[in-house]
């Protein structure tokens, strides 16, 4: 049976594209960004294909590539488009399939829709929380807002250990904790394909 696994994060810049890599890697599944703001020549398909080393993974298209990085409404009022959900579309594939989404679950991509509306009922989320001060708060809020909605969360700390803060994340929450990336001072393909052993069996 196929898995879809969404990819948030609890902002921007905490690590979701390393993690997307490592779970695309981990069960050489698809990879989909939806929805590319800026940096259209190196942006985070073109960053997970350079990270992973196996060859079934297909990389699927944007649905939307915005030329600025910004918040994806704002990019796409300079673009002059709209983004319509009707036309982001799951690509059909009978792999698994990892799902990137863009900042964090309240990023908004027209006036009524924000990020969370990308996620579909039969998608499990997966939270990507960095530590920093009030990195509990975003990590609780975004967490609880998935749980209200009835989603399947798991989250992966990313980053420095903290133990405190991640101890009370999951007594709060009792999300499933998949585990942690440490920080590295750099990934490349060999780092990534370490860490996927390390997920595989959690997944």
């Amino acid at each position: 049976m196929s898995m879809k696994l969404f990819v948030t994060g609890i902002g921007t810049d905490v690590g979701k594209t390393i993690v997307s890599a490592i779970l695309t890697e981990a069960l050489e599944a698809d990879y989909w960004k939806p929805i590319q703001a800026g940096e259209l020549e190196t942006g985070d398909s073109h960053t997970v294909a350079n990270l992973i080393s196996n060859s079934k993974t297909t990389i699927h298209q944007n649905a939307y590539a915005l030329n600025t990085p910004m918040s994806p409404h704002a990019a796409a009022a300079i673009d002059e488009v709209t983004i319509d959900l009707k036309k982001i579309k799951t690509p059909k594939t009978k792999n698994h399939l990892i799902i990137e989404g863009a900042g964090g679950l309240l990023v908004p991509l027209n006036d009524e829709e924000t990020i969370l509306d990308l996620i579909q009922p039969d998608y499990k989320v997966i939270v990507v929380s960095r530590n920093y001060l009030g990195s509990i708060n975003h990590t609780l809020m975004t967490i609880q807002l998935l749980q209200q909605k009835g989603f399947d969360v798991a989250v992966i700390f990313n980053g420095e250990e903290n133990k405190t803060s991640e101890s009370i994340i999951h007594k709060t929450t009792e999300v499933t904790v998949l585990g942690r990336i440490d920080y590295e001072p750099y990934f490349d393909k060999n780092v990534v394909m370490e860490y996927a052993e390390k997920f595989k069996d959690l997944l």
